[in-house]
């Protein structure tokens, strides 16, 4: 841990760096009883891995907690990057949302302290990250998913929140003051930066592939793109239509096994605002997409397919929970052309995919030149591309059967210490 003073005199609020402040707050709170009687009973490590926030797990005879505190900047950098921690206000509004509808699906909040900006909610290191257990996968680990069930779980998530928290639902003037009070400037403008700006011009944060030098020197000069992509970026800023995750990708999803079933656990909602609908879809398929390219890269048809699988079993999901046929095709195409924005910063932007960036050459180079081309393709046309696994994935997701190997096992991927996400999952900013 850091040896820094817990009071910092750049934050206005005590933050938590040491295991002893972990515990002493724990006890100001009156929660050191769910770990021990007492606090020397109590071990604390700290498992911080993302960029935007501080977590530890605090642990005793009695069980364990996960305690994740936002500092008023992005924690990865420091003071000199400043950012309003009211993010975690917006993520416990976001839990509180859900508890009612999926709380099976999102990590249960036992305390939330809005003046020192700090979650208090159920450990959940005994999951994986879903793109870790993705990238092992594909290394020959088993990772036990089942692709069809991980989808449905994601999809109901999408579509509860949504039907939760449109206009139809709310009525106008609760609407209003959702959007009022969830707006969200500062991760907003991040996003708008690393998905839907500077992929597509040159910038110092954008890297690639040396096999897609061509690609990307003509995509800085594609106009078609570039109007496709101010029309996604338009929908982002103006469509306010229900409350988002924000950032649901494959770091911000947790998978495993409790009591011999598979749990999928939904979390980090920090980026959370109301928004167009169909971005929480796409961002999920972007990311499904890129982890059945990967298996088709090495050779894997069939957990390709047993990967796509999850998007059309996440769409029934979503559909049988939002409930509005009439708007289900706008949805879908709004979906597909954020999972687009998606592709293409994970392939020519800032953050890339681990389940690409961890393969071998010269699968990494097949993956990453395929990822660009559907990732244009979605975004030109707002629909889904053709793929060679996508009959096999289609027909696993109407069955609810996982094409992958012996989906009823325990997940043979490591664990990692955190409750939120490993360094190659959480990468923003």
């Amino acid at each position: 841990m850091s040896d820094a003073p817990a009071q910092s005199p750049l934050s206005p609020y005590e933050l938590l760096v040491t295991a002893d402040d972990v515990v002493r707050y724990l006890d100001g709170r009156g929660l050191l009883g769910l770990l021990a009687e007492t606090g020397s009973e109590v071990a604390v490590r700290e498992v911080t891995a993302g960029n935007m926030n501080r977590v530890f797990i605090a642990a005793g005879p009695r069980g364990s907690l996960a305690v994740k505190q936002a500092p008023p900047w992005v924690q990865v950098v420091g003071p000199e990057w400043p950012i309003d921690p009211s993010r975690i206000v917006r993520e416990a509004r976001t839990y509180e949302q859900l508890a009612g509808s999926v709380p099976d699906s999102i990590p249960t909040i036992v305390s939330f302290d809005p003046e020192r900006y700090v979650l208090v909610m159920e450990d959940l290191s005994d999951l994986v990250v879903l793109r870790d257990a993705l990238v092992a996968e594909v290394g020959g680990e088993d990772a036990g998913v089942d692709y069809s069930a991980l989808g449905r779980v994601v999809g109901r998530f999408v579509g509860e929140l949504a039907a939760g928290t449109s206009v139809a639902a709310l009525g106008q003037q609760a609407h209003g003051e959702l959007v009022e009070s969830s707006a969200n400037p500062e991760l907003c403008a991040l996003t708008l930066d690393v998905v839907l700006d500077e992929p597509y011009r040159e910038h110092e944060h954008n890297h690639w592939h040396p096999v897609l030098d061509e690609r990307v020197r003509g995509l800085y000069r594609d106009e078609a793109v570039h109007a496709a992509v101010a029309r996604i970026r338009a929908a982002f800023e103006q469509r306010e239509e229900a409350l988002l995750h924000g950032d649901l990708h494959s770091g911000s999803v947790m998978v495993g096994r409790r009591d011999g079933a598979q749990l999928v656990k939904v979390f980090d909602p920090e980026f959370s605002f109301v928004g167009p609908i169909g971005m929480d879809l796409g961002l999920f398929w972007a990311n499904l997409e890129i982890a059945a390219l990967a298996a088709e890269a090495v050779g894997d048809h069939e957990l390709a397919a047993a990967r796509y699988s999850a998007i059309a079993a996440s769409l029934d999901a979503f559909a049988a929970a939002w409930g509005d046929d009439e708007s289900l095709a706008a949805i879908v195409s709004d979906s597909w052309s954020f999972a687009g924005v998606e592709g293409m910063r994970r392939a020519a932007g800032f953050s890339h995919a681990a389940d690409i960036e961890s393969l071998p050459e010269p699968a990494r180079a097949a993956a990453s030149s395929r990822l660009f081309d559907v990732a244009r393709e979605h975004i030109l046309s707002g629909a889904e591309v053709a793929h060679p696994f996508a009959a096999a994935a289609d027909s696993a997701a109407a069955s609810g059967a996982a094409v992958a190997p012996d989906s009823a096992t325990a997940s043979g991927a490591a664990v990692p210490d955190s409750p939120t996400a490993s360094d190659a999952s959480k990468e923003r900013p």
